[in-house]
C-alpha cells in the first residue's frame, strides 16, 4: 500500500522540487561584451512549480505537482474500488433478504455486534416487532437471524470503511497542500456524496420497517429509495474513477474532427443509457419484478404482456407495475448492448490511440457478458 500511494524516494530526489530552497539565478543577459551578468532574485524569492509552495515558517515543502497528482490519483482509484465493493455487497444483502434485519441505526454504537446470548436475544426481539418478521419470517430461528444480521452488518461496516477511505486521506492531502484549487472542490463533493450515501441508505431501510395495515404484501424497501441509493453509489464510483484516471493517465491530444466529436457525443449518450438501465434494475429488485416472467426473449407466451397497463394513472405503471418494470428493463438492456456495439464499430472507423481502442473492446466484452 505504501508503494502504491507514495512515489519512490529516488524519484522525488531527482525532482526539481528539492531545488526550491536554493535561490534561482536569473538568466544571463547579453550586454555586448564577453561576460554575462547574473542577478540573483531578492532574498525570500524562490523558483516555483505549478501547485508547489514553500510553507513559510514551517520549513516543509509539498510534493511536486506531478508526484502529488499520482498519489491523489492512486488514492481515488482505491476509493472507487471500495465503492464497487459496497455495491456488490449491497446486492448480496438484497439477494439474501438481509437488509431489514437491523432495525435501528447508530453511527458508533452499532459498530460493536452482540456478543452474549442475552444481547442476541434482545436484538432478535427488536426484529420481531417489525413487519418482515410478522409476515414473512415468523418461524425464523435465532441462528437464521444471526446470518441475515451479519450480512447487513457487514454492508454497513463496509460503508463506514468507504467513508474513512475518502475523508481521512482527503484531510491529510488538503493539509499537505497536495490538492489544487479545482481538485479541492471535487474532493469536497466526493466526501459529501459519501456522507449522503450513508444517510440515504438508512432512509431506504426505514421505508421497509414501516407498518402498512392495509397491505398484505411482503415487506420490502421502497423501490424509489433503492434506485436513489444505487444511483448515488454509481455516481460516486464513476466520479472517483474518472478523476483518478484523469490524474494518472496523460490526456491524448487528438484533432477535433467531426467524426471524433460524433464519437464522443455517442459515448456520452451510451453512458447515460447504461446508467438508466442500472436504475431500472433497482426498480426490478425493489419490486421483485424479476420473478414475474422468467422466460426470454418472450414474456410468457407473448412478446408484449397484456398486463403492462393495469395501474391507474398510466405513468404509475412505469415505476410500480412489476410487469412493466421488467419489460422496461429488458428493453433498456437490449438497447444498451446495441449502443455499445455501435460505439465499438464507430471507434474502429477513427484513428484512435491504442488505449482507447482497448477500452472499446473491453466495454464490448463486458456488455455481452452482462
Amino acid at each position: 500500500m505504501q508503494r502504491l500511494l507514495f512515489p519512490p524516494l529516488k524519484a522525488l530526489m531527482g525532482s526539481p522540487c528539492l531545488r526550491l530552497l536554493v535561490p534561482r539565478a536569473a538568466p544571463r543577459t547579453q550586454c555586448g561584451c564577453s561576460c554575462g551578468i547574473r542577478s540573483l532574485l531578492r532574498p525570500g524569492q524562490y523558483s516555483t512549480i505549478s501547485e508547489v509552495a514553500l510553507q513559510s515558517g514551517r520549513g516543509t515543502v509539498s510534493l511536486p505537482s506531478q508526484a502529488a497528482e499520482r498519489v491523489v490519483g492512486r488514492w481515488l482509484l482505491v476509493c472507487s474500488g471500495t465503492v464497487a465493493g459496497a455495491v456488490i455487497l449491497g446486492g448480496v444483502t438484497r439477494l439474501t433478504e438481509s437488509g431489514l434485519s437491523m432495525v435501528d441505526w447508530h453511527l458508533i454504537k452499532e459498530m460493536k455486534p452482540p456478543t452474549s446470548q442475552d444481547e442476541w436475544e434482545a436484538e432478535f426481539q427488536k426484529y420481531q416487532q417489525f413487519p418482515e418478521f410478522k409476515i414473512l419470517n415468523h418461524d425464523m430461528t435465532l441462528a437464521e437471524f444471526k446470518f441475515i444480521w451479519y450480512m447487513e452488518y457487514s454492508h454497513r461496516m463496509w460503508g463506514r470503511l468507504v467513508g474513512l477511505a475518502y475523508i481521512l486521506p482527503a484531510a491529510y492531502f488538503w493539509r499537505k497542500g497536495w490538492l489544487s484549487r479545482s481538485m479541492k472542490g471535487r474532493v469536497l463533493a466526493l466526501c459529501g456524496l459519501v456522507c449522503f450515501q450513508g444517510l440515504l441508505g438508512w432512509y431506504m431501510v426505514k421505508s421497509g420497517l414501516e407498518e402498512k395495515p392495509d397491505s398484505h404484501d411482503i415487506p420490502r424497501v421502497s423501490q424509489y429509495r433503492l434506485a436513489a441509493h444505487l444511483g448515488s453509489a454509481l455516481v460516486l464510483y464513476c466520479a472517483s474513477l474518472w478523476t483518478s484516471l484523469s490524474l494518472l493517465l496523460p490526456q491524448h491530444k487528438l484533432p477535433e474532427t467531426r467524426q471524433l466529436l460524433w464519437l464522443r457525443r455517442f459515448a456520452h449518450g451510451t453512458t447515460g443509457l447504461v446508467f438508466l438501465t442500472a436504475l431500472s434494475g433497482a426498480f426490478v429488485a425493489g419490486l421483485d419484478a424479476g420473478l414475474v416472467y422468467n422466460s426470454f426473449p418472450k414474456m410468457g407466451e407473448s412478446w408484449i404482456p397484456e398486463d403492462l397497463f393495469t395501474f391507474s394513472p398510466t405513468l404509475r405503471n412505469v415505476f410500480e407495475n412489476p410487469t412493466m418494470v421488467q419489460f422496461d428493463h429488458r428493453i433498456l438492456g437490449i438497447t444498451s448492448v446495441t449502443a455499445v456495439t455501435a460505439l465499438y464499430f464507430l471507434s474502429r472507423r477513427i484513428p484512435l490511440p491504442r488505449r482507447t481502442k482497448m477500452a472499446a473492446v473491453t466495454l464490448l466484452a463486458v456488455a455481452y457478458t452482462q
